[in-house]
């Protein structure tokens, strides 16, 4: 028996939204996800949420599969355009709850280097991980926060600011 043609992909959508939306969509089916797509825009950010039972194979470990997943869909977001602007995908939540986390960790690094006086380093993450410390860090009187390392090994380092 002679096997059966394979079905021609759908064309990629112009507008980039739409791209991201395909791109989500193909990406779900393909992981056999029972999971809906919602796509949103504003002048900043296209913003992805893919929710649904079982979506940890999406996320991965450390997030390490929808870091691929967001950066996939920007490129194919933007493939061909002058225009840019910051893709975001986040899976039932995961994004939220892991900047907590990064947040909490953050505060426990610098109640320590404030009171130990001296620099804390954290976990290697992610270029998005670090921008969430830095971040939630960044007006905290009395403290610095830099990164240091190579990717992606690449870590925050929170230190206390020396007063003479």
């Amino acid at each position: 028996m002679p096997d059966e043609p394979a079905a021609t992909p759908e064309p990629m959508p112009a507008e980039p939204l739409d791209r991201v939306r395909l791109v989500l969509e193909r990406i779900v089916e393909q992981l056999g996800l029972e999971a809906e797509v919602s796509v949103e825009e504003d002048d900043d950010e296209i913003r992805a949420a893919v929710d649904g039972e079982e979506v940890g194979l999406l996320i991965g470990r450390r997030g390490q599969t929808i870091d691929a997943v967001q950066l996939l869909c920007y490129q194919a977001a933007f493939r061909g355009r002058p225009e840019r602007k910051r893709v975001s995908v986040d899976a039932s939540g995961y994004r939220e709850r892991r900047s907590e986390a990064l947040q909490r960790r953050g505060d426990l690094a610098a109640e320590q280097a404030v009171r130990e006086g001296k620099a804390v380093e954290l976990e290697p993450m992610s270029a998005g991980e670090r921008r969430v410390v830095h971040e939630h860090l960044r007006d905290r009187p009395g403290l610095d926060t830099y990164s240091e390392g190579d990717e992606p090994s690449r870590f925050v380092v929170v230190a206390p600011l020396l007063t003479d």
